[in-house]
């Protein structure tokens, strides 16, 4: 078939840009011809709470990427719906992931279903309909968006139940998040420690990802002051007041054992954080699904996650890691147990099985239905 993948892509960075890639890559693969529409403006500055929307990382190899929606401005809707129906495609793919991308994608959508010459499917692969933290609009800019698609792709049943309020009758089918394995072959231990300068013997627990307060960093920073024999390792760009999560550091006296990578994590170096890392930790307070416990199993690293969302379809309790309540003492209590003889083996092992559940053959049976 010919698609369409509507989607941020190279070179703005992040999860969704990422897994828009390998789909492309897995779709040309299986013999699609896919052409991936990006974002000339996905965010306005103020708008974006990090230090930069773009990546430095070279362009993926083999890709058709065209930069053309701009997130704010209407007359560029109707354009890049125009140019979409040139490409004369069976599907078109669009990734939801954020409200405030209803108004322009779903006039985009609209605009190239009107002018297509063909019957054009919309599907969507919506990661949230609901956002984690809501702002006014959000429930019109979605149901704008829904009105736009004939059917969607989740990764997580808490979002199939949220597009449930807004369409009772599309359909909705099931796939969970696929490994991602674009972060290259693992880093033996000693040597992953050594690249990033940290204690080659301790215990270490990895948080890693933007951060957000529904991410519940501060959780896990609790649990550290109770574990006087774990060091934790914070990789990734803080979106909000730093200085909340700092001050949590200097009152329990853990900075010594807090090791802060607060920049955006290049492709090429994510692999020495999870080579360095004995468990995988996200104290998460809401959550639908998750692309960090998706490169922990690519690295065959256990993982400790709380109950919320779709993390518990992700991580099998005892199996591949613990399931636990986002509190600072159920994420004590796990990671003592992780230092129980022959458990890491067992987990690791665990993580090793599991991953074979989230293969990319049934999710993109499951995104062409």
């Amino acid at each position: 078939m010919k698609i369409v993948l509507l989607s941020p892509a190279h070179p703005l960075r992040g999860g969704i840009a990422a897994l828009s890639e390998r789909l492309a890559i897995e779709l040309q693969n299986q013999g699609h011809e896919v052409v991936i529409y990006s974002f000339s403006l996905q965010y306005p500055s103020f708008l974006f709470p990090g230090k930069s929307q773009y990546s430095d990382d070279p362009p993926p190899p083999g890709l058709t990427i065209k930069t053309r929606l701009n997130s704010v401005n209407p007359f560029n809707w109707i354009a890049t719906g125009r140019d979409i129906a040139c490409e004369k495609p069976d599907v078109v793919l669009v990734r939801f992931w954020l409200p405030f991308m209803g108004p322009s994608l779903g006039t985009a959508l609209r605009i190239a279903r009107w002018l297509s010459s063909k019957k054009l499917r919309v599907t969507a692969i919506t990661d949230n309909i609901i956002p984690h933290e809501k702002r006014p609009g959000d429930f019109l800019f979605s149901k704008y968006f829904v009105g736009a698609c004939d059917d969607f792709l989740v990764m997580s049943r808490a979002v199939e139940a949220d597009i449930r309020q807004f369409t009772k009758h599309k359909p909705v089918r099931f796939a969970p998040h696929p490994v991602y394995d674009i972060y290259g072959e693992p880093v033996e231990r000693t040597i992953a420690r050594q690249h990033l300068n940290l204690p080659e013997t301790a215990r270490i627990a990895l948080f890693f990802g933007f951060i957000r307060r529904y991410k519940g960093l501060d959780i896990l920073l609790e649990a550290a002051a109770m574990l006087p024999d774990w060091h934790i390792v914070v990789a990734g760009e803080c979106y909000e007041e730093w200085a909340y999560y700092e001050r949590i550091i200097q009152e329990k006296g853990i900075a010594a054992r807090v090791h802060l990578f607060t920049d955006f994590i290049p492709t090429d170096q994510v692999r020495y954080y999870f080579g360095a890392a004995d468990l995988v930790v996200q104290p998460y307070r809401t959550a639908t699904q998750s692309g960090i416990s998706q490169i922990a199993y690519h690295f065959e690293t256990p993982m400790v996650v709380t109950r919320v969302g779709g993390l518990p379809e992700i991580v099998t309790d005892g199996v591949s890691g613990y399931v636990v309540e986002p509190e600072p003492e159920a994420i004590v209590a796990a990671l003592r147990d992780f230092t129980s003889e022959g458990r890491p083996e067992a987990l690791r092992a665990g993580v090793k099985q599991e991953k074979e559940r989230f293969g990319w053959g049934n999710f993109v049976a499951q995104v062409l239905g």
